[in-house]
């Protein structure tokens, strides 16, 4: 049987046009889901807790999944989960939608002493494409800042932001490798006495967010409810912070 040309021609010009139709199916999604990051930012509020009878006192300062970006309400941001857990921790929270590493020494100002700087930040730096080395020099300059505030930091910069549902290769292969670079940054800056490095850092294979339904709330950037859960459970489980005798004190049972 000949196939004359003209069937090839069309053929290619119909992968053509389902490849376009794909590409203008993934955009869509994409544009949809930054108009849902931004109602999603409008709608959140860094919790506060000022309990009574205080025993610790928390600063947090960063950027949107600091503030709980993503959680149905600020209860279920991570600050409302320690909150939550240890009712006696007081919590200040300065954090700011869409602030970067350079942000942070605002967030950091005064000279107030508190026991605890928790330090989320990361995402921002890595999507806006901020260079890298200085990035890196932020990290050690905000450590330091958050180490004259506090005994012990914690730095939790979000996990690998190419993964998240909002990208799709090759946009996402770059963001990994980013993520990679920032994370590898915020390691070797918690290797100062006090300073405490929680890394949520993961391949899509093992990445929780990748392989669990409902951890991305409807953006597909921000953690959800859930989402947000799973990264108190690894702060309680890289850090001591938790445990008996632990820093933020008698957890709730």
């Amino acid at each position: 049987m000949r196939v004359s040309p003209g069937f090839w021609l069309g053929g290619a010009a119909l992968v053509a046009l389902l490849a376009l139709l794909a590409l203008a199916l993934l955009l869509g999604r994409t544009v949809w889901r930054i108009a849902q990051a931004a109602e999603l930012a409008r709608l959140s509020e860094p919790l506060q807790h000022r309990p009574a009878n205080a025993a610790v006192r928390l600063l947090i300062v960063g950027d949107s999944t600091a503030v709980g970006t993503g959680a149905s309400a600020p209860e279920y941001s991570l600050a409302g989960l320690i909150a939550a857990r240890f009712p006696r921790v007081w919590i200040h929270n300065r954090a700011r939608d869409g602030a970067t590493w350079a942000d942070l020494p605002a967030q950091l100002a005064g000279d107030d002493r508190f026991d605890l700087v928790l330090v989320q930040a990361g995402g921002n730096d890595v999507i806006r494409l901020r260079d890298l080395a200085t990035v890196r020099d932020d990290v050690v300059r905000v450590t330091a800042m958050a180490r004259r505030r506090a005994g012990t930091v914690v730095l939790m910069p979000a996990g690998n932001v190419g993964n998240a549902a909002l990208l799709f290769p090759p946009l996402s292969w770059w963001m990994t490798q980013r993520a990679r670079q920032l994370h590898a940054a915020v390691a070797r800056a918690a290797g100062a006495p006090g300073v405490h490095y929680v890394n949520l850092y993961a391949r899509a294979a093992d990445d929780p967010f990748v392989q669990r339904a409902g951890l991305y709330a409807r953006d597909g950037l921000h953690p959800s409810d859930a989402g947000y859960q799973v990264w108190f459970d690894e702060l309680m489980a890289q850090t001591s912070l938790g445990q008996a005798g632990g820093l933020l004190g008698p957890a709730r049972p």
